[in-house]
């Protein structure tokens, strides 16, 4: 297996250690508009309950003052003295009936700022579980992208419905019983566009990757996504042969602006079940340079592997390098996965693009590979703050034979800093990494193996530094999590229900399809996003909270995450810090 050098490790090593800004936070990189996120939430006993955000910008000083408007009545600031410990506020007597809108101005001591985008709610509404954005019609939804379709600071919604999978492993493909559409909702719940992707894309994950992110830098967001033209299924159903293209459509219409050929299918041909290797795709979007989003386009997981960057400007793709896997020794094949990270992980400032057990330096060069194979999961982030940069955390699809099946690794270098010993047969799912227990430092690291029916065999739950919590099943090969009540560490979601790790379940009952978890409105906390019939539903907690924290949408790899959960199998986003230890 090929490594990187020890004088070359050490570099990168303190590289990542020295290095400016967030672990991950690639120089120059510029971000979208952010407004305050108001949110106001009918509660139990007639009270409303108000949260807002921290910007990573805002002064140390700053804090808040909360207005309620009662009709067109003038506003009434609800609180004695700014509010500098959390940014929520719950208002325990509005009025009864008729309409109420909130707003806060940020105060300093220079004196009070402008107001922020109001929030409204209707007084002595029902207690609120979720806010709703109704679709245009009762379809589900599969996939969701986030980013800003207009200029208002607020997030936007780009859907792929209907929900349902088809995958194309012999055993598993079945015919696509419908074409998938994209539609794009404003955060009003206004349809602005929908894109029938036609019958020349299947419908399932992996056919039909798309990411929705600003990618001129003109503040509004442009939709990457794959397509092809007419109706090219065989007899049986399936796709395989006609055009395939990486389009890029208006954010605001939905119409194309430019497109260009996908990489080949052709590149398949010689491997054992062409059709299964080559449905293989990913989008995803990394700052190679430091200063411009690039789109990386990747066709391949389990042997051939081909990947593609792009820049995005003045209406055109232009490519800026290529690779692929053929010709490479066996540590460089089939090392991709289910889902694709974009960091900055050797700390030089510009993103690098982790595909799987294999991550591509910013100029497209291999920066190390562990030969392990495909992970079914794999997570990046502050893992350990104990140790200086960032860490991943694998659960290995692929046989692993003696040790590794479950690992963790040193971004900078993929040197293994801790794995499983023993045998794995399929490590499956996507796992869970995260801090669940605040007994122990740093992130907690979950998986599950397989027996030989594939089903669900045994599982550990270990510390950040390897050592075993427990083996219960936590649920199944993929439990959830989520930002949730006042403390830093993460509440299990299973099963709609959420609960601290080793607690009691606490409300709400979350109903529907989950499509992603992330920060996108109120305070640092975060939301669940489902799919139920004719319905985008926002799960947001109103819990008080114990403190503040900026946004988690401002953390780079937080919101690459965010970016990339609208293709590929959904992991929970992670930062590029602990928040428990503010290792920031």
């Amino acid at each position: 297996m090929m490594r990187p050098t020890v004088l070359l490790t050490i570099l990168a090593a303190i590289a990542a250690f020295l290095g400016s800004g967030s672990p991950g936070m690639a120089a120059g990189h510029h971000w979208e508009p952010f407004s305050r996120g108001l949110v106001a939430v009918p509660v139990a006993d007639g009270k409303v309950y108000v949260g807002w955000r921290l910007l990573d910008d805002d002064p140390e000083q700053i804090a808040f003052n909360l207005y309620r408007r009662h009709g067109d009545g003038d506003p009434v600031k609800l609180n004695a003295e700014p509010i500098g410990r959390t940014t929520d506020f719950t208002d325990a007597s509005p009025p009864t009936e008729g309409k109420l809108a909130y707003f806060v101005r940020p105060v300093l001591p220079t004196g009070e700022g402008p107001p922020c985008r109001e929030a409204t709610v209707e007084a002595g509404a029902e207690a609120a579980d979720y806010l709703s954005i109704k679709l245009d019609g009762d379809h589900t939804f599969q996939k969701v992208g986030i980013a800003h379709l207009d200029d208002d600071g607020r997030y936007d919604f780009i859907i792929k419905q209907p929900s349902g999978n088809v995958d194309p492993y012999v055993h598993y493909w079945k015919p696509s019983p419908e074409t998938y559409k994209l539609e794009a909702y404003t955060a009003d719940g206004e349809l602005l566009w929908r894109h029938d992707l036609g019958w020349s894309i299947e419908r399932g994950i992996w056919y039909s990757p798309y990411v929705v992110f600003d990618l001129d830098g003109d503040g509004i967001a442009e939709v990457a996504v794959k397509t092809g033209e007419g109706d090219p299924r065989d007899a049986d159903g399936r796709v395989q042969t006609g055009p395939e293209y990486l389009s890029i459509l208006d954010g605001r219409t939905g119409k194309t602006i430019t497109r260009l050929d996908w990489p080949s299918r052709d590149l398949f041909q010689d491997t054992s079940s062409p059709y299964n290797y080559a449905s293989r795709n990913q989008l995803h979007v990394a700052y190679l340079d430091g200063e411009n989003p690039y789109l990386i386009v990747a066709r391949g997981t389990y042997n051939v592997m081909v990947v593609i960057a792009y820049r995005f400007r003045d209406g055109k793709l232009t490519e800026h390098w290529r690779w692929d896997n053929r010709g490479l020794p066996r540590a460089y094949q089939g090392q991709g996965a289910h889902w694709m990270h974009t960091a900055d992980v050797d700390g030089d400032g510009r993103h690098e693009v982790l595909l799987g057990s294999l991550t591509l330096d910013d100029d497209g060069s291999v920066l190390w590979t562990t030969g392990l194979g495909h992970p079914d999961h794999f997570y990046l982030g502050d893992v350990d703050p104990g140790r200086p940069g960032l860490e991943i955390y694998f659960g290995m699809e692929t046989r692993q034979k003696e040790r590794n099946g479950m690992c963790l690794v040193d971004a900078a270098t993929g040197a293994i800093l801790w794995g499983h010993e023993g045998f794995t047969r399929h490590v499956h799912g996507q796992g869970l990494c995260s801090d669940i227990d605040a007994r122990h430092p740093g992130s907690e690291c979950y998986s599950a193996d397989t027996d030989a029916e594939k089903k669900f065999a045994w599982a550990r739950l270990r510390t950040c530094r390897g050592d075993v919590i427990s083996d219960e099943d936590l649920g199944g090969f993929s439990p959830r999590c989520v930002y949730w009540d006042a403390d830093l560490q993460r509440e299990l979601l299973r099963g709609g229900r959420i609960s601290d790790y080793g607690g009691s379940d606490m409300p709400p009952r979350v109903e529907g399809g989950l499509a992603a978890v992330a920060d996108v409105l109120g305070d640092w906390r975060e939301e669940i996003i489902t799919s139920v019939p004719g319905e985008l539903r926002i799960y947001t907690t109103t819990i008080p909270a114990a403190d503040r924290r900026a946004c988690l949408m401002q953390d780079p790899i937080y919101r690459m995450d965010v970016a990339g959960a609208s293709m590929g199998y959904f992991q929970v986003p992670m930062t590029g810090y602990d928040l428990a230890s503010q290792a920031k």
